[in-house]
């Protein structure tokens, strides 16, 4: 089993509509300044981290209030090897209800053991899923990061 995806969920109290809404309010939770869209299907986007993370997105699966699934169609990660090694992924995000509560799972197909961004890039994950749209989702306030932070503003 070491090759499985990174995933990661968790249950909160807000319905799954809530839970769908914050997943696209992708500025609240992972970076507060994207270029594009991240709502509809076939909308794209992409991501800067300073000089090390460059990714666009295009939304390939978006069903309310259960899914939306990102295809990564460009990316250069800049402290690895490979570092078109997020090209090609999806990335997941299955939303159903729990009895009286919502569970939201998170995968990025490609993200095993074996590639070279695993720890850096699930312990990334794991803070922005589990910490920041987490928080979106129950308080309304997410931790994204801030653009003007890396610019030095």
């Amino acid at each position: 089993m070491d090759n499985q995806n990174y995933t990661t969920a968790f249950l909160v109290d807000q319905t799954p509509a809530q839970v769908f809404a914050a997943v696209n309010n992708v500025e609240a939770w992972w970076i507060d300044k994207i270029d594009g869209q991240s709502k509809q299907l076939g909308d794209e986007f992409s991501v800067q981290f300073w000089d090390v993370h460059y990714s666009k997105q295009k939304l390939i699966e978006v069903v309310p209030d259960q899914k939306v699934a990102w295809l990564v169609t460009d990316s250069r990660l800049t402290f690895l090897e490979d570092q078109s090694e997020w090209t090609g992924a999806k990335i997941i995000f299955d939303i159903s209800a729990k009895g009286d509560k919502t569970e939201l799972r998170f995968t990025q197909e490609g993200l095993t053991p074996q590639v070279e961004c695993y720890d850096a890039c699930s312990g990334a994950w794991s803070g922005y899923i589990n910490n920041s749209l987490r928080d979106l989702i129950t308080t309304g306030k997410g931790q994204p990061t801030k653009k003007a932070e890396m610019q030095g503003a």
